[in-house]
């Protein structure tokens, strides 16, 4: 079933990086997690992108304010985080963005702009859930989702 609230506009998943680590905070409290200062500099930095970023321009911003950031650090913190579903990543661009409801675990379609890059988390269940039904039907046994659906977004098509 779809969410009541306007999860699809973009404008509702503008989270500020420090109220996104907050968040993420409280759900690491309630998981029994420690979010590490370099995971909460990780997910700062990803959400104050405001689109979808690498994992070497993360190292590279990280390495400012922690001087021994080095890539296994950052891969570490981003594993932690998708696992945790804190952030996703999306594999056709090798990017990552913050989950703008860290509190749920759950799949999730995206709309990447090729000309732009900024990607929009689509919160229908109900992608994921026809998804899944039409595997199961086959036989098959999901482990992971991931729908990415490229084009150009409203922006740049008035562009």
């Amino acid at each position: 079933m779809a969410h009541a609230h306007a999860c699809t506009d973009p404008k509702h998943h503008v989270h500020d990086g420090d109220g996104f680590v907050r968040e993420v905070e409280r759900a690491c409290e309630q998981r029994g997690l420690r979010l590490t200062p370099i995971r909460a500099n990780a997910l700062r930095l990803i959400a104050d992108a405001g689109r979808p970023i690498k994992a070497y321009d993360l190292l590279d911003q990280m390495k400012t304010t922690h001087d021994a950031a080095a890539p296994p650090t950052v891969y570490r913190a981003l594993d932690f985080l998708l696992e945790q579903g804190f952030i996703h990543r999306l594999a056709s661009i090798n990017a990552f963005v913050g989950c703008h409801h860290p509190q749920v675990m759950h799949s999730v379609p995206f709309l990447i702009c090729d000309r732009c890059q900024s990607a929009i988390e689509l919160e229908d269940t109900r992608i994921s859930a026809l998804l899944e039904v039409q595997a199961r039907d086959l036989g098959f046994e999901t482990r992971a989702q991931t729908l990415e659906v490229h084009g150009l977004c409203a922006e740049c098509r008035a562009g």
